[in-house]
Parts: C-alpha cells; sequence; structure tokens
C-alpha cells in the first residue's frame, strides 16, 4: 500500500557537490591551480524530504494523516565508514547524529549512485563560471515502476579555498578577483513520481536566480523552503484541469494527463523530428519495437533523456518492458555490455568507446541524425522497415507539421510581458504536441489494426501464423521480429482483456462500416471482386470506392461505400486522426504558500486551497461535470491532508456522479482501513458513505487475479474428445459457433470412435487454410469482375470441366454460381443465383463404356438445364449448392443475412472434411454438415404471410459469440449531429443489453455494430433510457444506474442511492426538455433525480415491494406492483389510485403494463394467463376488458405503437419455445396481425420512431427482430 497516497510534485530535493573541507585541503595541495585538479568525487551534501515541519506540529495537526503518510518512506541511515555521508544535514538543518537517527527517503532512490549522475560528465573547478545548466533522470526499480529526477548545476565563487560568503553575486566576485578565484560547481535535484521536466525545470530555474544574491550558509533554508514548496503542490487528477502556482518570476504549470490510462506529456514531443529524419524516426521506433540493444548518444546530457522519452510516449500505449537509463555517467559505461534488451544513453565523447568495445548495439547519434550498428554477429538480421503504407502516411504527416516557432511568431506582435510570452509558447507547444501524439498513436494502429482478426478472447490464444500470412511480403520481416517481443506480447494482453485503451478508441473511431459488418458476419477471408479489380488497376480512384451489404435503412442515409475487407492489401485510410478536435483545457490557480514553514502556515495554506476549490465548484454550472469531479477530487485531498476524512470521502463519493474514471479506490480504501473508530462510526450513520466503504472494500474482497495469459495457437498432439475438439476449433479461428463444430465433429468421426486424433485434425487444418491461401491467388480477369457486384468472393473453383455452357472452372460466390471459361479470353458465364434454383441432382452420361457423373441445376430465370461433368467432384458439388440453395432460402424467408453467411461456412467446411478424410465415406461425413438442407428436407418451415410482410431484417447481437444469448432490453435513440463529433455519430443507434451487463451498439442506418460489447457491471441490465442526447441512463440488478456518455461512449457516471434491483426509468419533459427522471427498484423506492446536477430531488417508499415498472403521464406516477398498480402524485408522492390484482384466487400477478393516455386506458397482464385487460383510468371501479391471445402461454412485453398495442409473448409449438408477436387494434379491441418471428421469448420490444418496431429474443436464439409498422 505504499503508493496510495498521492504525492505531491516533490518526493525529496538533494544539494550534491563537494564537502568545502575536502576541497579546501585538495586547493591547498595543488597550490590553487585549478586546471591541475583532477574530477572530485561528486557528494550529497544535503537532503530535504517531507515532512517539512516539526514533528510536534505533525503531531498536533493531525495523526491519521501522518498515519497514511508514514508508509511511503524507507529509512536511509548514515554510517560511521562512509565519510561522504557525514555532512548530509537534516530537513531542519541541524547536524544529524550518524548511528542514531535516520533520513527517510523514497524506496527508489539511490543516494550512493545519484552523486554520479548528477555529474555525469564529472566534476571539475574550474577558472571560469559556466552558465547554469539542467539536465533530467529517470530511476526504475525492480517492479518497472519510474521516478524522475531533473537536476540543476550551477556554479559559486570560491575564494583562498573559501566559498565567498560577501552576498556577491559570482560575476562581482569574478571582476574582484579573478586571480585568486576559482568555480565550484554544485547540483540541485529534484526527484518526483511524475515527469514533469518542462515545470519543474523551471522552478528550479527559478530557485537559481533566487539563490544568486545568497551566501552558502543561507542556502539550506532556501532550498528547504522551495522543496516544501513543491511538496505541498498536489498532482492533479487526469483529465481537462491543470494547476497553476507562482515561483517567482514565473507562473508554473502542472499540465494533467489526458485521462487515466494515458501518461503525462510535459515535455516537448517534437524535439525527436527536429534531430532526426522522417524515415530514421521510423529506425529508430523499429529497434525499439524489436527490442535492441540501443544507446543514444549526444552532447546535451539534457537532450538524452528527453529524446528517449519522447520515443517511449511515441509508442503509447505500447510500453517498453526493459532496463531503460537515459543517461550513464562516465562511471557506468560498462553498463552497456548487458546481454538483454536495453535503451541508455551516453555523451558523445564515449562513442567510439562504446562502438568498438560492444557488438550488435543500435548506436544513435542525436547530434547528427545518424544511426549505426557496433560489430554484427554474422547470423544477426538487419533491422526490419515499418510497415510500408504505415511509414507513408506517418512520413507525410511529419511533412506537414510546423515544427518551427519563429515561424509561427512572424505573423504575430512581439511581446511585452513574459507571462503572456510564456503563455504564447505554451500554447504553440500544446497544440504541436497533441498533433504529434496523434500522428504517432495512428502509426501504431495502422501497425497492429488487424491483430484483433486473429484473437480469440475466449482462449486467448493468437494465431500469430495466420497474421503473418496475411502481411505484405515485405512487411513479414518486421512482424516476425516485433510478435516476439515482451512488449507485443503486453499488447495482446490488453487487447483480449478488451482494455479502452487510446489505441482501441482511436482503432474503433476509424474503423470502417465493412469492419462493423465483419462483426457481423464472420466468415473465411477471400478476396473481394473489387479488390481484385483495384489491385489489378492499382488505381487510388478505384480504391476509394465503397460498398456495403444492402440492410434496411431507417433514416434514408445512403452512406458511402466501403471496401470490402482484405489484410494483405488494405489501403490504410485514417485521415479522419488528422482533425480530431483538441480539447479544452481549464486552469486552476494554487494559492500562495506563506513562510517561514510552520504548522499555522500550512493550515492557512490548505484553508486557503480549500476555499478555493469550493467557490469554484459552486460558481461552476452542472453541466461542467469533468471540470467539477477534479474539483471534487482535489477538495478530497485537501481535506485528507487536513485530516478531515469524512470530508474527503464525501468528496471523493461525488466523482461518481461525476465522473467515476478518476475515483480513487485504493486511496479511499487505505482512509477506511486507518480511520478510527469514532470517525467509522460517525461514516456508518451517514447512508451514501456507509454505501460508499461497503462497497468499496466489498471489491477488494472480491478481486481476483486477472486472467492475463496469451496463447499462440498450436496443432494439438493428443487425441480429443468433443469439448477437447470444440476448443481447438475455436482457437484455430475456423470457426466459433458450438452446434457447427459438434457437426464437424459427427463428420470428422464418421465410421470411427467418437474421438479425433492429432493426424486427422492436422490434415483438416492444413487443407482448410490451403483452401484459404489458393482463393486468395484467384485472380480475375476485368471482363469476369464487371458482371460481379463489389462485396462478392469466389470461395470454390471447381478443375476445369466439360459442361453443356462450354470448358471452364465452375466458381462459387455468396451469391451465384458461374463458369469461369477457358481458351484464349477467360469469360464469364452465369450459371444460376442461389435464390432462383428450382432443383439440383445427380445423374450419370454415359460415354463408351463409362458413366460419367453428372450435376444438374434447374433455374426460374432459364428454359435450359445447366449441366456440368464435374466427375468425381460431382456429389462435393450437389452438397454444396443444395446447402447454399437451401440456406437462401432460409436467409430471404426469415430477413436474415446470417443464414447465407452460415451456409457458406457449411459448404467450406464440407470441402476441407473431404479434401482432409480422402476415403469413400467422406461424403457420407460432409452431408453432416449439411445443416440448411436437412432443415428443409425434415422440417418444412414456411413463414406465415403476415409474418414474412411484416418482416424487414433480422440482426444478431450475439455475433462471434460461441452461442446466443437473450436480449433483456432493447433501447433506440434517434440521430443528431453535434459538430465535436464524427459524421457517423450523427446516426441513429440500437442499445440491445444482453447478459451480465454486456451492452452492444448498432448503428440503426445500416444495422451495423457501431460498438462490440462493452459492459456495465456483471448483473443483468433491467431497463435503458435515454434522458438527454448526450445521456443514456442504464439500470442493473446491482442496484445501480450507469450513465453512458453517447459522445464517447463510455460510462464515466453513476448512480448509487437505490438499495435494490433498479426496474425502471423515464423522464419527464416540459416543452419538448427533459427536466426530471424517475427511477425505481424492487423494494418499492422511486427517486426523482435532477438531470443536470444528478441530485435527488426526491424520494418515497411505497407501502409495498416487488415495483416491477413506472409510467410517467400528467404529473402521475404508475407504478406496478405484484399485487396492484398504484397511481402517485409526481410532486408530493401521495397515492391517487389503484388498480387491485383480480385473479387473486389464480395466485397471479401484474408481470407489466403500458398506458394508452389518448384512450385513457391502461393494458395489463398477469403471470401465466394469455389475456390482455384493459381499464379505463377514469372508472378503475368497472370490469376491465380481456383480449385473449390465441396460442400465447404468457404475455412478457408489451409497448404502444401510434393506435395500436405491440404485445411480446412466449408460447409452443411441436414442443419447442416460440416468440410470438401481436399487434392488437386500440380502437377495435382485436388482434390484427400474429407475427412468429422468433425461436423463443420475446423478451423486449422498443419503437423506432413509430415506423418499426424492434423485438429481441431469448438465449435460444438471441436476435432482434425488425418489423415494420403500417
Amino acid at each position: 500500500m505504499e503508493d496510495v497516497l498521492p504525492s505531491g510534485l516533490l518526493e525529496v530535493c538533494l544539494m550534491v557537490g563537494v564537502p568545502k573541507e575536502q576541497l579546501r585541503a585538495l586547493l591547498q595541495d595543488t597550490q590553487r591551480r585549478t586546471k591541475n585538479l583532477p574530477p572530485l568525487d561528486p557528494e550529497v551534501l544535503s537532503v530535504f524530504v517531507p515532512p517539512f515541519i516539526s514533528r510536534d506540529d505533525i503531531h498536533t495537526a493531525n495523526t491519521s494523516a501522518n498515519n497514511l503518510n508514514r508508509s511511503k518512506r524507507r529509512s536511509f541511515r548514515k554510517k560511521k565508514e562512509k565519510p561522504k555521508f557525514e555532512n548530509i544535514k537534516s530537513v531542519n538543518g541541524e547536524q544529524k547524529v550518524p548511528d542514531t537517527e535516520d533520513i527517510t527517503v523514497p524506496k527508489d532512490v539511490d543516494l550512493i549512485g545519484l552523486p554520479q549522475l548528477c555529474f555525469p560528465g564529472g566534476l571539475y573547478v574550474t577558472s571560469e563560471s559556466k552558465e547554469d545548466q539542467i539536465h533530467f533522470l529517470v530511476f526504475t526499480d525492480v517492479c518497472g515502476n519510474r521516478t524522475y529526477g531533473v537536476v540543476a548545476q550551477y556554479y559559486q565563487p570560491m575564494q583562498g579555498g573559501c566559498i565567498s560568503s560577501n552576498g556577491q553575486p559570482p560575476w562581482e566576485s569574478a571582476r574582484t578577483e579573478k586571480k585568486s578565484e576559482c568555480f565550484v560547481p554544485l547540483a540541485i535535484c529534484v526527484i518526483s513520481r511524475y515527469p514533469y521536466f518542462n515545470a519543474l525545470k523551471d522552478c528550479l530555474s527559478c530557485l537559481l536566480v533566487q539563490l544568486r544574491p545568497f551566501k552558502d550558509l543561507d542556502v539550506d533554508d532556501h532550498i528547504k523552503e522551495f522543496a516544501a514548496k513543491l511538496f505541498l503542490i498536489p498532482s492533479p487528477p487526469p483529465g481537462p484541469l491543470h494547476l497553476v502556482f507562482n515561483m517567482k518570476p514565473l507562473q508554473i504549470i502542472i499540465p494533467s494527463r489526458e485521462d487515466p490510462d494515458s501518461p503525462v506529456i510535459d515535455l516537448d514531443l517534437h524535439l525527436p523530428l527536429l534531430c532526426f529524419k522522417p524515415k530514421r524516426v521510423l529506425q529508430i521506433l523499429t529497434c525499439i519495437l524489436t527490442e535492441q540493444r540501443i544507446v543514444f548518444f549526444s552532447s546535451d546530457w539534457a537532450l538524452l533523456t528527453l529524446v528517449a522519452e519522447c520515443f517511449m510516449l511515441y509508442l503509447h500505449p505500447l510500453q517498453w518492458q526493459h532496463t531503460f537509463v537515459p543517461i550513464l555517467s562516465r562511471h557506468m559505461l560498462d553498463f552497456v555490455m548487458a546481454p538483454t534488451s536495453f535503451l541508455m544513453g551516453c555523451h558523445i565523447d564515449h562513442f567510439e568507446e562504446v562502438s568498438t568495445e560492444t557488438e550488435d548495439l543500435i548506436l544513435i547519434n542525436i547530434d547528427n541524425g545518424n544511426i549505426a550498428r557496433s560489430k554484427m554477429d554474422e547470423e544477426e538480421p538487419e533491422i526490419p522497415d515499418v510497415p510500408a503504407q504505415a511509414a507513408e502516411t506517418f512520413i507525410k504527416r511529419v511533412e506537414g507539421l510546423q515544427l518551427h516557432y519563429d515561424l509561427e511568431l512572424c505573423h504575430l506582435r512581439a511581446s511585452t510581458d513574459l507571462a503572456e510570452l510564456q503563455m504564447r509558447r505554451r500554447a504553440w507547444q500544446q497544440k504541436l504536441n497533441t498533433e504529434v501524439q496523434q500522428m504517432t498513436l495512428q502509426l501504431i494502429v495502422n501497425i497492429f489494426r488487424e491483430v484483433k482478426d486473429h484473437l480469440n478472447y475466449e482462449h486467448r490464444v493468437f494465431n500469430s501464423e495466420e497474421f503473418l500470412k496475411t502481411r505484405a511480403v515485405g512487411d513479414q520481416p518486421f512482424y516476425r521480429k516485433v510478435l516476439e517481443t515482451y512488449m507485443f506480447h503486453s499488447f495482446l494482453k490488453a487487447r483480449l482483456n478488451r482494455k479502452m485503451d487510446a489505441f482501441a478508441r482511436l482503432e474503433l473511431s476509424t474503423q470502417s462500416e465493412e469492419d462493423r459488418l465483419n462483426l457481423m458476419f464472420r466468415i473465411p477471408r477471400r478476396m473481394a471482386t473489387e479488390k481484385m479489380a483495384s489491385k489489378q488497376m492499382n488505381s487510388q480512384s478505384t480504391m476509394n470506392r465503397r460498398m456495403v451489404i444492402s440492410m434496411p435503412d431507417l433514416q434514408d442515409i445512403k452512406l458511402p461505400e466501403v471496401p470490402p475487407r482484405n489484410s494483405s492489401f488494405r489501403r490504410v485510410e485514417t485521415d479522419i486522426a488528422l482533425k480530431m478536435p483538441s480539447k479544452s483545457v481549464t486552469t486552476f490557480k494554487i494559492p500562495e504558500i506563506h513562510f517561514p514553514l510552520m504548522y499555522q502556515c500550512v493550515h492557512s495554506y490548505y484553508t486557503e486551497f480549500f476555499n478555493h476549490l469550493s467557490k469554484a465548484i459552486n460558481t461552476l454550472p452542472p453541466d461542467k461535470s469533468a471540470l467539477l469531479a477534479r474539483y471534487f477530487y482535489l477538495r478530497g485531498l485537501i481535506s485528507l491532508m487536513q485530516g478531515k476524512l469524512l470530508n474527503a470521502l464525501s468528496d471523493f463519493q461525488n466523482l461518481d456522479k461525476t465522473d467515476l474514471r478518476i475515483f480513487p479506490t485504493d486511496l479511499v480504501r487505505k482512509i477506511v482501513e486507518t480511520m478510527p473508530p469514532s470517525e467509522r462510526f460517525q461514516a456508518d450513520r451517514k447512508p451514501e458513505l456507509k454505501k460508499l466503504i461497503s462497497r468499496v472494500m466489498e471489491k477488494q474482497r472480491e478481486v481476483t487475479k486477472i486472467d492475463d495469459h496469451v496463447k499462440n495457437f498450436a496443432l494439438p498432439k493428443t487425441h480429443m474428445q468433443l469439448d477437447d475438439f470444440v476448443k481447438r476449433i475455436q482457437e484455430s479461428g475456423i470457426v466459433r459457433d458450438k452446434d457447427t463444430i459438434h457437426r464437424l465433429f459427427d463428420a470428422l468421426t464418421v465410421g470411427h470412435q467418437k474421438q479425433i486424433d492429432p493426424e486427422t485434425f492436422r490434415d483438416f487444418y492444413n487443407y482448410w487454410k490451403e483452401t484459404e491461401a489458393e482463393a486468395q491467388e484467384v485472380n480475375l480477369p476485368p471482363a469476369v469482375i464487371e458482371h460481379l457486384d463489389k462485396n462478392e468472393c469466389v470461395y470454390k473453383l471447381s478443375c476445369s470441366v466439360k459442361t453443356n455452357y462450354g470448358v471452364g472452372k465452375i466458381a462459387l460466390t455468396q451469391k451465384r454460381l458461374f463458369l469461369l471459361t477457358e481458351g484464349g479470353r477467360p469469360g464469364y458465364i452465369h450459371i444460376a443465383a442461389f435464390r432462383d434454383i428450382e432443383d439440383v441432382k445427380v445423374t450419370t452420361v454415359a460415354f463408351l463404356l463409362l458413366k460419367i457423373p453428372t450435376l444438374r441445376i434447374a433455374t426460374r430465370s432459364k428454359k435450359e438445364v445447366f449441366e456440368a461433368n464435374l466427375k468425381t467432384e460431382c456429389d462435393l458439388w450437389h452438397l454444396i449448392v443444395k446447402e447454399m440453395w437451401a440456406g437462401k432460402k432460409m436467409a430471404d424467408d426469415h430477413k436474415d443475412p446470417q443464414y447465407i453467411q452460415q451456409a457458406l461456412t457449411n459448404v467450406l467446411l464440407m470441402d476441407a472434411v473431404v479434401g482432409a478424410l480422402q476415403s469413400s465415406k467422406s461424403i457420407y461425413a460432409a452431408s453432416k454438415l449439411s445443416y440448411f438442407d436437412r432443415m428443409k428436407n425434415e422440417v418444412p418451415m414456411m413463414v406465415p404471410k403476415t409474418t414474412s410482410e411484416t418482416l424487414k431484417h433480422k440482426i444478431n447481437p450475439s455475433a462471434g459469440e460461441t452461442f446466443p444469448q437473450a436480449i433483456d432490453v432493447l433501447l433506440y435513440t434517434p440521430g443528431h449531429l453535434d459538430p465535436t463529433e464524427r459524421p457517423d455519430s450523427a446516426h441513429p443507434k440500437l442499445w440491445c443489453a444482453l447478459n451480465e451487463g454486456k451492452v452492444v451498439v448498432f448503428d440503426a442506418s445500416t444495422w451495423s455494430i457501431q460498438q462490440h460489447c462493452f459492459r456495465m457491471g456483471r448483473c443483468r441490465l433491467t431497463c435503458m433510457v435515454m434522458v438527454e442526447q448526450s445521456q443514456v441512463w442504464i439500470g442493473s440488478q446491482d442496484s445501480i444506474i450507469y450513465i453512458i456518455n453517447t459522445h464517447s461512449m463510455s460510462c464515466n457516471k453513476q448512480l448509487n442511492d437505490h438499495r435494490s434491483d433498479i426496474t425502471d426509468i423515464v423522464v419527464e419533459k416540459k416543452n419538448g426538455i427533459p427536466c426530471e427522471a424517475y427511477s425505481s427498484s424492487l423494494d418499492g423506492t422511486v427517486i426523482a433525480w435532477n438531470i443536470s446536477t444528478l441530485k435527488v430531488n426526491r424520494a418515497f417508499q411505497l407501502p409495498c415491494q416487488n415495483l416491477t415498472s413506472i409510467k410517467l403521464h400528467n404529473d402521475q406516477l404508475w407504478c406496478c406492483t405484484g399485487s396492484c398498480i398504484l397511481v402517485m402524485s409526481t410532486y408530493e408522492f401521495r397515492l391517487q389510485m389503484k388498480i387491485d390484482c383480480h385473479l387473486k384466487d389464480l395466485c397471479s400477478y401484474f408481470l407489466c403494463f403500458q398506458l394508452f393516455p389518448e384512450r385513457n386506458e391502461v393494458w395489463a397482464s398477469y403471470s401465466g394467463s394469455s389475456d390482455l385487460y384493459i381499464w379505463n383510468t377514469k372508472d378503475f371501479t368497472s370490469t376491465p376488458q380481456k383480449i385473449h391471445l390465441q396460442d400465447c402461454s404468457e404475455i412478457t412485453c408489451m409497448i404502444q405503437v401510434k393506435n395500436q398495442m405491440w404485445v411480446g409473448s412466449s408460447g409452443t409449438s411441436q414442443g419447442k419455445t416460440k416468440g410470438k408477436i401481436y399487434v392488437v387494434s386500440a380502437e377495435k379491441k382485436s388482434v390484427e396481425k400474429e407475427l412468429v418471428g422468433h425461436a423463443d421469448t420475446v423478451k423486449a420490444l422498443c419503437s423506432a420512431e413509430d415506423r418499426y418496431v424492434l423485438s429481441g429474443a431469448g438465449k435460444e436464439e438471441g436476435k432482434i427482430a425488425i418489423w415494420k409498422v403500417e
């Protein structure tokens, strides 16, 4: 728990130099000739560590806050046998007792090795004063945690063996006594847990200015005050708030990281682009990505660290896993002999020494921009190039950057104010840093975008060999090296954990429509005809053509066509990243810290800080929730420092409703664990704090080790039973659906025991991959391509056969069969579209004494029957054509394009089974995979005419999963255009809640997946509502309401005030504007929320529990419980009306209800009943009307659409559960339509602008049907 409490800017401050006595004796021995002096060994002269007030003050201030802080330090004890530590002073300036008192320093700081790094080039006494210099250090502990140091070197004059103490500045002393004076270098080192390079550089620059007038005796006190001030400055939380404080004469800005997963960036990211040409930058990035042994060289110590850090940031979110020492002193050069990967930095003076004595080093000269390699092992290959297309995009973007600030100033007036000059330069740098970040992140995404296509998330497998095969030949050496690295292995872990980091966000935001469609239709990769054409023509205009699978269009928005997917020849199109808007940032001025440093001064500082934050919170409008969250976070920290633990917890609790991404779980847990019993008792008396404590402590108990292993796919070596076979096939990426794999298992085990040997699996897998590779090489001539659709792919070619249309090869696509004629000019002859086929059969044709098997295909569009002498292939093609025919019929009848994709997978599996088995039973084995053909013959499934006419489309939110998942809730949100969003964000969306808190979002203009499976807790989701255009509220059985930001598509807020399952959420609008939201929970609690502030306006506990749903109309809240429907006033929550369950003798309870306000009616259903009951809202005493629904077991949901009530139900047919939808006329009180659209219970209904109704089914089917409203 050492790192729980957030650190201030400073961990420790040190003064490093040579002790005066040692220097005086040395100068006397050498008769003051400084040129004869050898380099001296620097030592730590003074150490300044927190806390900076006396122990009595700390004790009286607050014991508990000190307990939190104490665990962060470890002791460093001075030893008598180390004379160079005898002069170390305590934080209060007194001489310390060597063996009895400890100096507490951060555990990562090595006081023995640090002096050498403060003077990496050696400590030399000079005869002339030199300019102050600053350089930067990075320390890494054994766990990979980094600490950062900023070192300022300055010179003090020394006269007669004594440092000048006349108070004169160095240049004045030098002027009066040049002959008798020398200059002694000293270093001040500030160590921080954060890489605030520019901020700490500015702070030290201000300190050096302040130290000039003072004599030696006063220096320690000033450095101590400087260190104390930095210690009291908190680090800002991630997000849009930077902190500013005054360090005369400069204003210091402490930038925040963009989000919790992003690094702190406080340096000039364009420095490497000034030192190296773009191609060199790519070469260096390749060396880092392939984990070489890298050494940077420069004559500038500061550049070594800054350039190395820039390259680390260029790779984000990938992280360097090895040794990182950007500065090596002259005594540390033997570090470069290490045999493992590392990144280090040396002075340019050591270039020859390092390059000649060590083999296989990448030597990077920052000063001249060159890259070299030391003596190489003959077997060591050259460093490969970055993939060509990604490199081309990167170079173009670098060339478009404005890297020179002077050019920016040409058209601006000269600044006469230091603060304005500083602000102008910082704004330019921040803008440039953002551009560089986007550019380098785009490079990483372009390089690794298609890794996800070769991952199996369930079994955590990456198929590296298949991934390599899809890379361009020239790019494969790069990927072969990178795929072996620790860095890439960690990257794979993050992908398999579905981490939504910077890579994932950019990859998602630049995803093409075709990529989203691939999430829905996972079929084997083949080259589409448009790709063939573009490859042949090599024309950019052809590359920019687009396609989209034909699907219903709610908004009549015509999308641009997107290119079909093919990894090998995919063109990187990511110009969208160029125009990503920079996020606005706010600054907060930290109050002045007054000295002398006493408890009263610190208390006054914290009080003023707290008051400033409170003022900011009270004056900020509620729509600035991101900024509010940062103020609450900081105020919580200040309360914690003041020892006001309950206030701190209250502020941290407010993060739930403002931005819970920055909620400090570990810190809150530490507060609770160290809280005195009296304060814990007070916290438990406050319900909101009690729940917060319970949630945090339960989360700790529930923490389990995350499974982060990554397997590389390997062929099995032992026999496999069914379960193991399923796992292996899923790992291979061939198919994921368990039912299909079960049929494949039956096919491969025909005539054998029900287990598969490794040889059979290997033959099947190899045949599948060989067929896939051969199909990628199919190159159709342009005359053929023009007859096919852009998205069509050739999945199978026969051998050359004789047909009644001529000699050629039969080609199969997902839509048709055609003959690829042979001869001088290959041509196209249409055979049949699958939907036009009438009959397929095998006959024999006599030829001499032989009977040749012939495939006959009859179609509706042609009188002539197609005949092909397929010989040994005839039986297989017979199975294939029948399966595709049956699959196409099912797809058309059920308006479900997934059926044809499944049929295509089945026929490719048949082909692989026949190719792998090579036996007399192979055709019979392949017939086990004829799923749709068997369904058509065994159970003819005629779709009723009414259903067929009303059903428009079906989609599958469980696409890519191993089995279907129940659809618990559906929500349609209309499109809207926001200038800050991408154009596709303006499209309408369909939100689908699956089991265990999963949510899938579809683009409702194309029915393609926009956001695949993000999670809201682990419990079942019960309700969803769009509260306003930027917010979707989702209720869960875990009693939490999750608030989704529709712009970022992430959950940053949640409401925790309920104590039981959330059952419903409704929104009240006034003049069309949302003003209040009502939520209900199973225990009978109803809460009214202020939508802007997320504060509770009112809360009410119903007199009964089992509250399942609520409706809102005319300031009345209708509450459905098991036994009755209550009507409450929304203002006073006072009971106005009540409908009692009138079927008490049947032990039924209200299951669902719906208001029909235009007709003054309320419609309801009971558990286990197939009847609808309708009450008149003006007369509850009269008997309700009843509508009987035929073939219905139970009504599960209902929704009003225009003058109809759409009712979802469950029923049985032939012993199986079926889902049926009844469209009931409100006027006639009769059923107008019975729609049979689901193979399981209808669990959810929603309306899309009263033009469509969408229905979701249970887990046996797990699909969404889209119905046209008449």
